[in-house]
């Protein structure tokens, strides 16, 4: 049995702190919890509670700072994607539509992959993600 009980936190870099944060309260209700001033050694960060237990941490840095080609499955770095995950095909296709609404960037149908249902999208910074649950529900 695994030590850990899951991830608890994602690190994202953003170059519009106020345009990623907006976005995931708006599609994903979340909260920020926690906000850092930029020091001359640490950028801007806030803490955003997805829910489950799960946090996003939004870094501000400029455009030069984020490496890779985000449009690039190789090309984003070692971490490609991550996941948020739902619980039922209802709240599935809800989110589909806030993603739409919100301003998410090139939102996908929803597609079963193994015992999973997802879809992907890309934030307003042009990061693929996704957001799946399991297709029993």
């Amino acid at each position: 049995m695994p030590l850990s009980t899951g991830f608890n936190h994602v690190a994202t870099l953003t170059t519009d702190m106020h345009r990623t944060v907006t976005f995931y309260e708006q599609v994903f209700d979340a909260v920020v919890t926690f906000e850092m001033q930029k020091t001359e050694d640490h950028p801007w960060m806030k803490i955003l509670d997805l829910g489950g237990g799960s946090a996003l941490n939004v870094f501000e840095v400029p455009a030069a700072d984020i490496i890779g080609d985000r449009r690039r499955q190789g090309g984003r770095g070692a971490i490609d994607h991550y996941a948020l995950a739902v619980p039922s095909r209802d709240v599935l296709e809800l989110l589909r539509q806030r993603l739409l609404d919100g301003g998410a960037l090139e939102v996908g149908d929803i597609q079963q992959l193994g015992d999973e249902l997802s879809v992907f999208f890309r934030d307003p910074d042009g990061m693929e993600l996704e957001v799946c649950c399991s297709a029993d529900r």
